[in-house]
C-alpha cells in the first residue's frame, strides 16, 4: 500500500467515524492532512528539480527519417543545457500509433516526449486510435515549418512536372507513390496531385520517410512528396530528381527547383510543421520550462543554419499555440481526406 493510499484511507476513515471504537483514531485527520500535504509538497520539488533523470524522446517513424534528425537536433540541446540525457527512441508502425500509443500512457512527468507533425491530424480522421489526439496529447511546442518536394528517380523518364502528368495519363494507375504513413502530409500531397492534375496512381504506405526514399532510388516507386531533410543530400547528389516544391516560393535548399505555382497547379501547397509534445497531464512548469528551451533552440543563428541546410525554417511556437496548429490541421486535413476519398488501405 503506497503512502499516499493509507493516507486517503485514515481521512476517509475518520470523517465515517461515528461510535466510540472509532475513538482510538482521532488524530487521524490530521496525520493524514500532513501527509497529504508533504506529498504535494514533494511533488512540486520535483518539478522544480526537473530533470533529475534520462528523458525518453520518442519518434514515431522509422529511424532515418525527418523526425529522427529533429529530436536528435532538439535532444542534443536539451542534453547540453539540463545535463541529462535525452534518448531518441524509434517507435514505428500502425501508422504512427504504436509510438503515439506508448507516449500517451506514459507517466506525465515530462521524462517521455514525442515528436508531434501532420500525422497526428490525418489519423483523427483515418485511423480508430485507442486515444483521442486533442485530449490525451500535451502539446509543449513547435521547432520548423516546411514545404514539400516532389522527388523521382533518375531512371524516370520525366524531367519537370508537366512530363510527368503526361506520362501518368498515359498510364493510369501504373505509377507509385510511396507514403511516409496514411493520412500524414506525403499522403495528402500525392492525393492532391492526383486531382489537381487529373491524373491516377497508387498508393504504396511505408513506416516513415527514410524506407520510401530508398525504394524510390531504386526504381521500386515513381513518386514521393518529401520532407526536404530526408532527400536534400540524395538531390545534390544526383541519385533523386526534384521537380517541384509546395508553397509560394522556392525553398532556399532547392534554389533551382520550381514551384507547382510556376508548373500551373498552385493548389499544390501544405505547409507542414514539426514540434514536441507528451502525455496530458504533464505539469504546467515542466511543458513551460521545456517549451522556453524549443523556442531558444529555434532562434540559435546555428540551429537555424542546421534547419535550413535540410529545408527546414525554424518556427516556434508556444504549447497553447501548437495546440490550435493540431485542430487547424484537422479541420484543413479533413477537408482534403472527404475531397480525395483518401481511406486506410
Amino acid at each position: 500500500m503506497s503512502i499516499r493510499t493509507w493516507a486517503g484511507q485514515q481521512l476517509r476513515g475518520t470523517l465515517g467515524q461515528g461510535s466510540p471504537r472509532n475513538a482510538p483514531r482521532k488524530y487521524a485527520v490530521p496525520v493524514a492532512l500532513i501527509v497529504l500535504g508533504a506529498l504535494s509538497t514533494a511533488g512540486a520539488i520535483a518539478q522544480q528539480d526537473f530533470p533529475n533523470k534520462p528523458i525518453r524522446f520518442i519518434s514515431p517513424y522509422a529511424p532515418g527519417g525527418s523526425t529522427s534528425f529533429t529530436a536528435r537536433l532538439i535532444a542534443q540541446h536539451l542534453n547540453e543545457v539540463w545535463g541529462q540525457p535525452v534518448v531518441v527512441d524509434n517507435r514505428p508502425g500502425a501508422n504512427t500509433v504504436i509510438g503515439t500509443q506508448l507516449t500517451v500512457k506514459s507517466r506525465p512527468d515530462g521524462y517521455t516526449i514525442m515528436t508531434l507533425g501532420g500525422t497526428l491530424a490525418g489519423n483523427y480522421w483515418l485511423v480508430k486510435t485507442p486515444y483521442d489526439a486533442i485530449k490525451d496529447i500535451a502539446p509543449i511546442g513547435t521547432l520548423l515549418s516546411y514545404e514539400n518536394v516532389l522527388v523521382v528517380p533518375p531512371s524516370l523518364a520525366g524531367n519537370s512536372v508537366a512530363e510527368l502528368v503526361a506520362m501518368a495519363k498515359a498510364k493510369p494507375n501504373q505509377l507509385t507513390f510511396g507514403t511516409s504513413s496514411t493520412g500524414g502530409p506525403t499522403h495528402l500531397l500525392a492525393e492532391l496531385f492526383n486531382v489537381s492534375a487529373g491524373i491516377k496512381t497508387r498508393h504504396i504506405p511505408y513506416k516513415g520517410g527514410a524506407p520510401a526514399v530508398v525504394d524510390l532510388m531504386g526504381g521500386h516507386i515513381q513518386i514521393f512528396f518529401s520532407n526536404p531533410a530526408n532527400v536534400a543530400t540524395v538531390i545534390r547528389s544526383g541519385r533523386l530528381k526534384a521537380l517541384a516544391v509546395t508553397g509560394q516560393t522556392r525553398v532556399n535548399a532547392f534554389p533551382d527547383t520550381p514551384t507547382f505555382v510556376e508548373a500551373g497547379l498552385p493548389a499544390m501547397t501544405l505547409t507542414n510543421w514539426q514540434g514536441v509534445g507528451g502525455p496530458a497531464g504533464i505539469p504546467k512548469s515542466i511543458i513551460e520550462k521545456m517549451s522556453a528551451e524549443i523556442r531558444k533552440l529555434a532562434a540559435s543563428p546555428d540551429a537555424k543554419d542546421k534547419l535550413a541546410s535540410q529545408g527546414f525554417d525554424a518556427f516556434y511556437n508556444n504549447a497553447e499555440r501548437t495546440a490550435e496548429l493540431i485542430k487547424i490541421d484537422i479541420a484543413r486535413y479533413g477537408k482534403i481526406i472527404k475531397e480525395a476519398n483518401i481511406k486506410i488501405e
